[in-house]
């Protein structure tokens, strides 16, 4: 059967929109938060983190852990902060870099500003007590 040439077709795509000042879920210590946005069939990680923060203190304690063993690829929004691998290399990380770690590392914030990175890779895994 023919449509007349002024009956169209329809079709809807989808577009999602969220934020992270309404996360999925946050996962909090101390020093810091780790907020979750779930878009996309993707795990996004907003990481805020206080002065004095240190992985293998406020959050590898917790789960029993000496460092992470969580991969990661993401952007520094702000603040400065380590990737201390286990081989004993050390790196800065600082606001507009772009980074992959990959598992077996500490980190720490540096100087007197919080420390803010996304997280596209690693955010479903990270600080998961499981």
């Amino acid at each position: 059967m023919k449509r007349p040439h002024n009956q169209r077709r329809s079709v809807l795509y989808d577009v999602i929109l969220k934020r992270f000042e309404i996360p999925d879920e946050v996962r909090t210590f101390a020093k810091g938060k780790f907020e979750l946005v779930h878009i996309g069939g993707m795990t996004i990680g907003r990481a805020t983190y206080e002065p004095g923060w240190k992985w293998s203190e406020h959050v590898g304690r917790a789960l029993g852990k000496k460092s992470c063993d969580v991969e990661h690829v993401g952007i520094v929004v702000s603040g400065r902060a380590t990737a201390a691998m286990d081989d004993g290399r050390i790196f800065e990380l600082r606001p507009g870099d772009i980074f992959f770690i990959e598992p077996g590392h500490d980190s720490w914030v540096l100087g007197e500003e919080p420390y803010v990175s996304l997280h596209l890779l690693g955010a479903a895994n990270y600080a998961a007590h499981k």
